[in-house]
């Protein structure tokens, strides 16, 4: 095995460059987010002799995991390790919008008791753009709530957990879905995938959660869809801007509910997460192949 040495990150200390020049494998764990993220970065950057980092997050589409890539730096993510508590956030996001959990809120805070009436989710179409570990964990659950749930990916493969549309139909889903959960990658092609003109193909009403990349949709447009109603009410956890703007509207709106980017943070997820690099750290040092590996 080969003699690995450890950098240990602490706060704002200065790491002399002999330790930085042994540094061969980085692993940035859930921990370092965000407070010490720069740091870690800084360190990596500098590393001459880096070989191999894993992230504990999936995304991989921030410039800086590019020029990673361009030094040839091998990177592993840990997908699969938040799908089910993301899948539960989704979940209950949708739930809550159906069953009026913001307006109850209110009215307690106010000390109001007002009845309304609420919206089943049983039968509701849900519509899932992105059937990676994510996407299918929250078809699985949504048909386990009785909805009819109809996904899309580039090419479907016909082994999907659910009724598989290609994205070249997504005006189609869009046109009949009651709920619309984003759980896409960023790229190229998926950048401002929902804008007005998508967002007006929705039924008036209808509900978006959104736990894929903020740059999904074009934020000014679902502003505007969620003030006029076309939109119901939206959960969002991602954003163009991280953190959210303190003047951005979004926080105000009474049929908005945002959480900070946090849909998958558990202990588990935490957990699987290490558990991955664990597993690869054996992987790399006997020479065998690295799972997640992006390619």
């Amino acid at each position: 095995m080969p003699d690995l040495q450890t950098v240990q990150l602490c706060g704002n200390e200065r790491i002399a460059t002999d330790e930085i020049a042994s540094v061969e494998i980085a692993s940035f764990s859930a921990d370092l987010y965000p407070g010490r993220t720069g740091n870690f970065l800084r360190v990596a950057q500098e590393a001459p002799n880096l070989r191999w980092m894993h992230l504990f997050n999936v995304g991989v589409d921030s410039p800086v995991f590019g020029a990673f890539r361009q030094r040839g730096v091998r990177l592993t993510t840990s997908a699969g390790s938040s799908a089910a508590p993301i899948a539960h956030s989704v979940m209950m996001h949708l739930v809550a919008m159906c069953r009026n959990v913001r307006t109850y809120a209110a009215d307690q805070r106010d000390r109001v008791w007002r009845p309304l009436d609420t919206i089943d989710v049983e039968g509701r179409v849900l519509g899932v753009i992105g059937l990676g570990n994510i996407g299918a964990e929250v078809a699985r659950l949504g048909q386990a709530f009785g909805m009819r749930v109809i996904g899309t990916r580039r090419s479907p493969t016909g082994v999907e957990p659910c009724e598989t549309w290609p994205s070249s139909r997504l005006d189609d889903l869009l046109a009949i879905v009651d709920d619309l959960v984003l759980a896409t990658p960023l790229g190229d092609d998926t950048r401002n995938l929902i804008g007005a003109r998508e967002l007006a193909m929705l039924k008036p009403g209808a509900h978006i959660v959104n736990i894929g990349r903020g740059e999904v949709v074009d934020e000014p447009a679902l502003i505007e869809a969620l003030r006029s109603g076309q939109v119901g009410a939206a959960a969002l956890d991602v954003f163009v801007t991280e953190p959210l703007p303190t003047d951005s509207p979004l926080w105000d709106m009474p049929n908005v509910t945002i959480t900070p980017h946090a849909a998958g943070t558990s202990t588990l997820t935490r957990r699987r997460a290490a558990d991955m690099f664990v597993d690869n750290l054996r992987r790399y040092v006997c020479d065998e192949p690295l799972r997640n590996e992006v390619p």
